[in-house]
């Protein structure tokens, strides 16, 4: 694989906002084309109940989508996000149409590409191409789910919340996260205290400015600095599987 631009011209990239669907060629792009429809979507909107059908996949562009799953005694805890690398609901199509005990809520605001789950899943398959592209998301979706789930256990709050703010940065390619302290306690599984003493600390080294349901992003370098490895583990993986994100074109 060439990487997410591919042999896709630069000129058509641009028109193709999410990088899951950039990665695929023009021929394929345009058999799913007639199918996609923008939407908009609201912060803390749920696309998805637990044991629900699968009705519709959706192609972040600019918004954040975060998997939570949710105890017998109401705590959450995020599993997954899905933002401009990814796709939300792949399980639809590798013969799970249910999303079990998870959840879907918009954690960021803003537009998402929706197709119908019937749609992808019968070019699913019978295109070699999307059928590959969509393995390998699925295999760069359990890396995250694995990374997640080893960095809660392991690793302390304030590398947490460094690492969590860099995947949500590199999601939605902007520096400003609209994000509420609650919902920050329930992405990352502890209480709203522990949320704001971490967060100032990364405050007074100069690392991100943060006040009430906004995080401003100052200095990556040193935030990337300050989390664990799991970001750029991460990172690493995604790009290993689907090719290393482009950077914004002039």
């Amino acid at each position: 694989m060439e990487g997410y631009l591919g042999n896709i011209s630069e000129k058509y990239y641009m028109t193709i906002e999410n990088q899951l669907l950039a990665s695929l060629s023009r021929e394929t792009y345009e058999k799913l084309a007639p199918y996609l429809k923008r939407v908009s979507l609201k912060q803390g909107e749920r696309l998805q109940e637990p044991y629900e059908i699968i009705h519709a996949l959706y192609f972040p562009i600019d918004c954040l989508i975060s998997i939570t799953i949710t105890m017998s005694d109401g705590s959450t805890a995020e599993t997954g996000v899905v933002g401009n690398r990814e796709v939300l609901g792949i399980n639809a199509v590798m013969g799970v149409s249910e999303t079990l005990q998870m959840e879907y809520v918009v954690q960021i605001a803003g537009s998402a590409m929706k197709i119908e789950a019937q749609v992808l899943r019968d070019e699913f398959e019978r295109n070699q191409e999307l059928r590959n592209v969509l393995l390998r998301y699925t295999q760069a979706m359990i890396a995250q789910i694995s990374q997640t789930a080893a960095c809660n256990g392991l690793h302390v709050l304030e590398q947490r919340l460094a690492c969590w703010l860099l995947k949500v940065q590199e999601r939605i390619d902007s520096d400003e996260l609209k994000l509420t302290q609650e919902f920050l306690s329930h992405m990352l599984g502890v209480r709203r205290a522990g949320v704001t003493q971490a967060a100032q600390k990364l405050q007074e080294s100069g690392l991100i400015s943060y006040r009430r349901g906004y995080v401003q992003i100052l200095d990556q370098p040193g935030l990337e600095t300050a989390s664990c490895e799991c970001f750029k583990m991460l990172r690493e993986q995604y790009d290993r599987l689907l090719g290393t994100k482009p950077r914004a074109l002039p």
